[in-house]
């Protein structure tokens, strides 16, 4: 537990920074009182979180690659496949970037995007979508780092860009009066911070990249899209589910899609170490199976299990207990409080749940079973939200998460069966292969 909680805690420290960052431009935004900014926000935040996921599956790739090889002592490869796997990102970026612009029209209208709020979606995301190639690099960078070891130099990549943020936010907003616009024009702004942060610490001072080489992009381009499709694919998921979350709650106007944006921003921040947990248990697990310490790997899922359970439990408490003052700290209207009141009261309760998933995920991950992540994903993303905030929306925006709940708990219960299942099966494979 003591090793759970440590890796945890220090993983934690940069992902909350970049939460926290996201949920202070959301304040911002909401102090220009005009909830028709806050929706449009929602909306093109959901249209980047695709980008962001695809990014992340990129990442893993890069990281995972360079990590094999530094780990078999070949560091002139490492440096190639680290260099190729950024060449890689910055492409992939580049075209699904592209794509997403030419069809944004067509997006925000699918996700239900009207008049002003379409008007305020459509102009951040070209802003910010051109720089996805950026963002690609500073996570490509961070997961490089990481896979050399430097969890200090990676976690400053995006503890620097986001304390960045939190400075040019206010100041494009209100100093220049530029509004969702100036918070568009600061997400850029950090985006280049991060490789330029992540730059020094790859190549100032590990040396990690060599000179780019098409030659060596072909060679591991292979290898590099091995992981990063299943990756990317576990990874859209959850932007899937939130689009569709989206379109059925725009039917009860756009307080209700407002609601959806500030909970958005205040589900990472709250639960933000259980993300951290799911990046911090897997390697714990991954360590033990290759030690054949089977009772370890329980041990761990076990402890991970049920620091997830308590923290989320004790988070929801807070959330519940905070609700009337979380509910009205972007001076929203009654309505939109109210929806996020409920949320804080009631809703939060399916990141118990949630949380179990994102162990599980973490162990199949490690253990050799990423299909069953996948399949996960995918579920809870379809099945476990897709018929419940249906059924759900006949009782109103209230009833949809309620609902959600009872999606979240089927796939993060089984998830957690299915995980101790897998352990079981390599066990009963190493032992009746005691000497592989």
């Amino acid at each position: 537990m003591r090793h759970v909680l440590e890796m945890t805690f220090a993983g934690s420290v940069g992902l909350i920074a970049i939460f926290l960052v996201d949920f202070l431009s959301l304040f911002y935004i909401s102090m220009l009182k005009d909830e028709r900014l806050t929706a449009g926000v929602g909306y093109a935040t959901t249209v980047l979180f695709f980008a962001i996921s695809i990014n992340v599956g990129l990442m893993i790739a890069c990281s995972a690659l360079t990590a094999r090889f530094l780990g078999a002592g070949d560091r002139d490869r490492a440096r190639r496949v680290a260099t190729s796997g950024v060449m890689f990102c910055i492409a992939v970026a580049i075209l699904t970037s592209g794509m997403m612009l030419f069809f944004l029209p067509k997006i925000l209208s699918a996700l239900g995007a009207e008049a002003e709020t379409f008007s305020v979606a459509l102009r951040f995301l070209w802003i910010t979508l051109p720089s996805t190639p950026l963002m690609a690099v500073g996570m490509a960078l961070s997961g490089i780092l990481r896979s050399v070891g430097d969890a200090k130099r990676a976690m400053m990549v995006t503890l620097i860009g986001g304390i960045a943020t939190s400075i040019l936010d206010p100041l494009f907003i209100f100093g220049f009066k530029m509004g969702a616009d100036g918070a568009a024009l600061a997400t850029v702004m950090s985006r280049f911070i991060f490789c330029v942060i992540g730059w020094r610490g790859v190549v100032g001072h590990h040396k990690l990249l060599a000179a780019p080489s098409w030659v060596d992009l072909r060679l591991f381009a292979l290898p590099l899209i091995g992981i990063a499709v299943p990756a990317i694919l576990t990874n859209i998921a959850s932007p899937v589910a939130q689009a569709y979350i989206l379109s059925v709650v725009k039917q009860f106007g756009h307080e209700a899609v407002t609601a959806v944006t500030i909970i958005d921003r205040l589900v990472p921040l709250a639960f933000g170490v259980i993300f951290a947990l799911s990046g911090s248990v897997g390697p714990i697990l991954a360590q033990n199976l290759g030690a054949k310490r089977f009772d370890r790997v329980r041990q761990g899922m076990r402890d991970a299990l049920v620091f997830s359970i308590v923290y989320c439990i004790i988070v929801w408490v807070v959330l519940a207990l905070g609700r009337d003052r979380i509910a009205h700290i972007f001076g929203a209207s009654e309505k939109t409080a109210g929806y996020v009141a409920f949320f804080c009261a009631f809703g939060a309760a399916m990141w118990v749940f949630n949380g179990l998933l994102f162990v599980a995920n973490a162990a199949f991950n490690n253990l050799g079973f990423p299909l069953y992540s996948t399949f996960f994903n995918w579920g809870r993303a379809t099945l476990g939200t897709i018929p419940f905030a249906l059924y759900g929306a006949q009782w109103g925006f209230e009833g949809v998460l309620i609902a959600l709940i009872a999606g979240s708990a089927i796939f993060g219960l089984s998830s957690v069966l299915v995980a101790f299942h897998a352990i079981r099966k390599l066990e009963t494979r190493a032992a009746a292969a005691p000497n592989s």
